[in-house]
C-alpha cells in the first residue's frame, strides 16, 4: 500500500477527526448515492466495507438490515459502535463491528444480501479489489461502489482524493463479467470543484 495512505495514516486522520470534530462525525449523514441505491431494495443481510464512523452502517441498521461494518481504524470503529448505542439498541443489536483491512480481508463467500463500499482508498488493482468483495454476494444480490474520481474531468484540477486509488467505473465493469449492472456511470458532486463519483450497482448471477 502506498505508505500515504496506509492503516497508520488512516487511524491517525480518525484519531484527529475524532477529537477536533466530535459532532460533524456523530451528526455526518449517510452518502447520498447509498440512499438512492439501496432504498428500495429489501433488507437482509450486508456488508459495510471500509465503513469508517459507521454513518451508512447506522442507516443500514434503522432500514432493517442486519449489518456487518469492517474497517481497519479502530478508532473508527469505536466512534461507530459508541454511536449506534446512542442511536438505540435497535440499531446497536443489528451492527457488528469487525476490524480488517481490505487490502487483504475476504468476506464470507456469498453471505451477504447487499454488499456496500464507499470511497475506499484500493491498495492493489481495483480489479483484483472488486472481485474480492462480490465474492460476498449472495446469488441475486447487490453490490455497490462508490468511488471519488481523483481528477476532476471537467477541469483537469485534483479533487480531495488525489493520489488515491479508488473504484473507477471502467475498472469495476470489466471485473464483474457475467453481473447484471444497473447503474454504471460517473455522477458529478454536489460541492462544484470536487470532481465526480463513480456510482456502480451490480446484481449478482442468481
Amino acid at each position: 500500500m502506498d505508505p500515504t495512505f496506509d492503516r497508520d495514516f488512516w487511524e491517525r486522520r480518525w484519531g484527529q477527526v475524532v477529537r477536533d470534530h466530535p459532532e460533524a462525525v456523530a451528526n455526518r449523514p449517510p452518502n447520498g448515492h447509498v440512499l438512492a441505491e439501496v432504498a428500495g431494495l429489501r433488507p437482509g443481510r450486508a456488508l459495510d466495507a471500509g465503513c469508517g464512523h459507521g454513518a451508512e452502517a447506522h442507516w443500514l441498521a434503522a432500514s432493517g438490515w442486519r449489518v456487518t461494518a469492517v474497517d481497519f481504524s479502530p478508532t473508527a470503529l469505536e466512534a461507530g459502535r459508541s454511536a449506534a448505542d446512542r442511536l438505540g439498541v435497535d440499531i446497536a443489536e443489528r451492527i457488528e463491528w469487525h476490524e480488517a483491512d481490505l487490502a487483504t480481508w475476504y468476506p464470507p463467500e456469498r453471505a451477504y444480501d447487499l454488499v456496500v463500499c464507499v470511497y475506499v482508498h484500493i491498495a492493489g488493482p481495483v480489479g483484483e479489489f472488486v472481485t474480492r468483495l462480490a465474492r460476498g454476494v449472495t446469488p441475486g444480490g447487490t453490490l455497490l461502489l462508490v468511488g471519488h474520481r481523483p481528477v476532476d474531468p471537467a477541469t483537469g484540477a485534483e479533487t480531495p482524493a488525489a493520489g488515491q486509488v479508488q473504484v473507477s467505473v471502467e475498472e469495476a465493469t470489466a471485473a464483474l463479467g457475467g453481473w447484471r449492472l444497473d447503474v454504471a456511470e460517473e455522477r458529478s458532486r454536489e460541492t462544484e470543484g470536487s470532481g465526480v463519483d463513480a456510482v456502480i450497482r451490480a446484481v449478482a448471477p442468481a
